[in-house]
């Protein structure tokens, strides 16, 4: 059995240190999918003196089965669909672009929530960190991935505390680098690795990316 995790504070700590050769380098760049990775990548960003946003990436659930992602969608239109899984329940795609239509106005909420009409940092050039608090099938990060290298950043770099092992390996062919804690071979659920795992609320998310910004600010 792998390791668990206190929180997501602990697994951030835990994973800065895997990620100690980006400390204290002005290109780095650290992106929280939100939520839950918020939390984790609060801590990174601490760790590496790396400024912290947000890139908001919603999961495709199968209607009915909500946390089985047929896909995902990201800022900029970007849609990833798991094959897989769409192919092997026939999933028409009447029933895709109405969950993407659904979830499109989420993104569109989260983003107006977290980062209200502020641009995105410019990506260009860039090592891109992108963190979230667990692996499972790698959709919602597969898109986020995508979605980024349209802004031409130098290195995409997925770091997570816990991530299924072949999610592991077959994001290694989408991004630069992936930076895990523990890779456990039976899985079952990002939940699972952490003795407290409650949602992360909006509210969270806006004070650890206020608190971030004015840590930045006083580091220079």
């Amino acid at each position: 059995m792998s390791q668990r995790f206190r929180d997501r504070r602990d697994a951030g700590i835990q994973l800065a240190a895997k990620l100690a050769a980006y400390a204290n380098d002005p290109s780095v760049l650290v992106l929280a999918l939100p939520r839950g990775g918020v939390p984790v990548a609060y801590e990174v960003a601490l760790a590496l003196g790396a400024p912290l946003d947000v890139f908001v990436v919603r999961k495709l659930g199968v209607p009915g089965h909500r946390e089985l992602a047929m896909g995902a969608i990201a800022s900029g239109g970007v849609r990833v669909l798991n094959s897989e899984v769409v192919d092997s329940l026939r999933i028409p795609d009447a029933m895709i672009d109405s969950v993407a239509a659904q979830e499109q106005q989420e993104l569109e909420r989260q983003q107006r929530a977290y980062r209200g009409d502020a641009p995105l940092p410019i990506l260009t050039g860039r090592t891109v960190i992108v963190v979230d608090d667990g692996l499972a099938t790698g959709s919602t990060m597969r898109a986020a991935v995508r979605a980024l290298r349209q802004s031409d950043p130098a290195r995409v770099v997925v770091a997570a505390p816990v991530a299924a092992a072949e999610t592991c390996r077959s994001l290694g062919r989408e991004a630069d680098q992936v930076v895990c804690c523990s890779v456990p071979e039976n899985f079952y659920a990002v939940s699972v690795w952490y003795e407290e795992f409650s949602q992360t609320t909006d509210q969270e998310v806006r004070s650890l990316l206020e608190a971030a910004a004015a840590h930045v600010a006083t580091a220079r």
